[in-house]
C-alpha cells in the first residue's frame, strides 16, 4: 500500500475543465467530485494531509476507470496511474471487495488458473515462433475460448502456452499496483518476443510495464500484416457490424482506427454512437458497481438496437461480456463477437 500519489502527476491538472464532458460518471451525476478534476482536487487534499485517505473511498469506487479523460486533457494528465494509485491507497484490508479478494485468489494460484482452462476449448498448447506468443487472457480462457481458437487458426506461427501466468492488469487496477507491475514483468519474461493478446485492458497494462515494443494487440498486430479479407454475406448482403472500442485500448494506446479498417473489409461498417464511450464493464466495474453500470450502457444498448446490426465487434473479453447480457436482456438480436473471430469467419467463406 502507498501512502502519497506522485506528486508531478497531480501537478500536471490545471482545473480546466475539459474532462467533464467526457467522464461517464460525471454525465450520471452532474457531480464537481465525480469527475476527474473533482476527484484529483480531493487526492490533492489527501496530499496535503487536509483530508483522511478514506475519503477517497466512494469516489475510487464509482469510477469507471476508462481514462476518457486522458485524449481531451490539454495538459496530459495521467489520470489512471492516479486512479491506480488511489485505489492502491483506499482498497486495502477491510475496504477490498470480496468480489475482488476471489478473484485476486484464483489468478494468483496455478492450480486456479488451471481451473480456469479447465475443460475449456482454447488454443492448443503449440511451439511455433519463439518469438511471437499469444496470451489467453485469465477470464477470456474461460468465458470465451473461442478468441483464442480463432487467432491460433489465423496465424500458424504464433506459440500458444496455457501454463502461462496472469499479466496483473487486474491487480494494478484494483488496489495492488507494484504486484500487477511484478506480475507483468514475469509474464514478460515468460513469453520472450512480443506478447499477443485480444484483450485490450490487458493490452494496455503490459505495454505500460515492459514497453509498447514488446506488446501487440489482435487488431494492431493483424492490420500490419495487410492482408485481403473476404467480405461476410448474410442473406445475399454484406453483414452490418458495428465496433465497441475497448476504453485502455483507445484511451490507454491510442488504438481505435486499425480495428475499424479491418471490420471495413469484413462488411458495412456502421458507426455505433458513442463506440468510445464505455461501455460500462470497466473490469470489475459491472461486478461492483451493477446499479451504475448498467445506468453507463443503457443509451449504447438503445442505439445498437435501433441500427438493426448484424454483429457488434469487440477487442476486450470485458466489452463483450457485457454487451452480450445487456443485449439478450433487451432482446435485441445483434450478435456479439471477437474481432479475431470475425476475421476469422471472414477466411472462412
Amino acid at each position: 500500500m502507498r501512502e502519497k500519489f506522485s506528486q508531478d502527476k497531480l501537478d500536471r491538472c490545471i482545473s480546466c475543465g475539459y474532462c467533464l464532458p467526457a467522464c461517464p460518471t460525471y454525465k450520471l451525476t452532474g457531480n464537481e467530485e465525480s469527475s476527474p478534476r473533482g476527484r484529483i482536487t480531493l487526492m490533492r487534499a489527501v496530499q496535503n494531509d487536509k483530508l483522511p485517505a478514506l475519503d477517497l473511498l466512494q469516489e475510487s469506487s464509482f469510477c469507471l476507470g476508462c481514462r476518457a479523460c486522458e485524449p481531451v486533457c490539454p495538459a496530459g494528465v495521467e489520470y489512471g496511474v492516479l486512479l491506480e494509485e488511489m485505489r492502491d491507497i483506499t482498497w486495502q484490508g477491510k475496504n477490498r471487495p470480496l468480489i475482488i479478494r476471489g478473484l485476486f485468489a484464483i489468478v494468483d494460484s496455478k492450480i486456479g488458473m488451471w481451473g480456469l482452462g479447465l475443460f475449456s476449448p482454447m488454443a492448443r498448447r503449440r511451439e511455433a515462433n519463439k518469438d511471437l506468443h499469444l496470451m489467453y487472457g485469465c477470464f477470456e480462457r474461460r468465458l470465451f475460448p473461442s478468441v483464442s481458437r480463432a487467432v491460433a487458426k489465423l496465424a500458424p506461427e504464433v506459440s500458444c502456452s496455457s501454463d502461462q501466468g496472469c499479466c496483473g492488469a487486474l491487480h494494478a487496477h484494483n488496489g495492488e499496483l507494484e504486484k500487477g507491475k511484478e506480475m507483468a514483468k514475469a509474464l514478460g519474461a515468460k513469453l520472450p518476443g512480443t506478447i499477443l493478446t485480444t484483450a485490450g485492458g490487458c493490452a494496455a497494462h503490459l505495454s505500460s510495464v515492459i514497453g509498447a515494443d514488446r506488446v501487440q494487440e489482435f487488431s494492431q498486430w493483424w492490420f500490419k500484416r495487410d492482408i485481403e479479407l473476404k467480405p461476410i454475406t448474410k442473406a445475399g448482403r454484406k453483414i452490418r457490424v458495428g465496433l465497441q472500442d475497448s476504453c485502455h485500448l483507445r484511451n490507454g494506446m491510442g488504438v481505435f482506427v486499425e480495428p475499424r479498417e479491418i471490420l471495413k473489409q469484413l462488411g458495412d461498417l456502421v458507426e455505433v454512437p458513442g463506440a468510445a464511450d464505455c461501455c460500462g464493464a470497466a473490469g470489475s466495474y459491472a461486478l461492483l458497481q451493477k446499479k451504475n453500470s448498467r445506468k453507463v450502457v443503457s443509451q449504447k444498448i438503445a442505439d445498437i438496437k435501433a441500427l438493426n446490426l448484424d454483429y457488434i465487434a469487440t477487442v476486450n473479453p470485458g466489452c463483450t461480456r457485457q454487451l452480450v447480457t445487456e443485449l439478450r436482456r433487451a432482446r435485441v438480436k445483434t450478435k456479439v463477437i471477437h474481432l479475431a473471430e470475425l476475421v476469422a469467419n471472414s477466411q472462412i467463406q
